[in-house]
């Protein structure tokens, strides 16, 4: 049985992507949550080289960083990533991309599902991220023919982008029609929703989060417990 190490489902976008991705594709695997003491934890190194979540353990073997436990989950199940080439190039490129970029959306809008913030300003690199999104998700919609951005199925591109959406939601971000729809449909999913209500239900608070997600806007509901 695999084993995923996550930390807070509140904060942690990083361990929401395989989390999901596993869960929607029915890979089965014990979790284990680990809660976030400071961005790295020396604890987790017993069981992360990083000291850092999400971590896949495999009969022994560690596997950190999320795309690197998506190739390693793309060996073993062929729906981790589009059938089809041009797609499944997309797909990875795309994953790539939000993997090493947005860092105004990141920085600025940090994921906390149970608040709702309203930004004190938009920084043009934020206006800039968003756009970019937006127009990626467009590009696989036109290009693969949806409802998901490679084709007709969840794979890890979606993944990759799904904490985007709980940050739409959180910050009430705006990636136009197309991109709105696509989120709503992404935070409707099962394993989504699984996440989302678990997230609420969190008491961990973990003060270099709130400090930071403090400092972006106002907060105006935390329907934490």
């Amino acid at each position: 049985m695999l084993t995923l190490h996550i930390a807070n489902k509140n904060y942690s976008s990083w361990s929401l992507r395989p989390w999901v991705l596993m869960r929607t594709l029915g890979i089965g695997f014990e979790e284990r949550l680990s809660p976030f003491e400071g961005h790295v934890n020396p604890a987790f190194k017993a069981f992360s080289p990083t000291g850092r979540m999400p971590c896949l353990i495999d009969d022994g073997n560690a596997v950190w960083d999320t795309l690197a436990i998506m190739e390693y989950l793309a060996e073993r199940h062929d729906a981790v990533w589009p059938a089809e080439a041009k797609a499944r190039a997309w797909a990875r490129c795309a994953s790539a991309e939000m993997h090493s970029s947005f860092q105004g959306l990141r920085n600025q809008c940090g994921m906390s599902c149970g608040l709702r913030v309203t930004l004190h300003a938009m920084t043009d690199e934020l206006r800039a991220d968003i756009a970019r999104v937006s127009e990626l998700w467009r590009e696989g919609f036109r290009r693969f023919g949806g409802p998901f951005l490679a084709g007709a199925s969840f794979t890890a591109v979606d993944a990759m982008f799904a904490p985007v959406t709980f940050r739409a939601l959180t910050y009430d971000l705006d990636f136009g029609p197309e991109g709105n729809r696509y989120a709503a449909m992404i935070r409707d999913l099962p394993a989504m929703r699984a996440w989302y209500e678990a997230g609420l239900a969190e008491t961990w608070r973990d003060a270099a989060h709130e400090e930071e997600i403090g400092a972006s806007g106002v907060i105006t509901a935390d329907l934490r417990a």
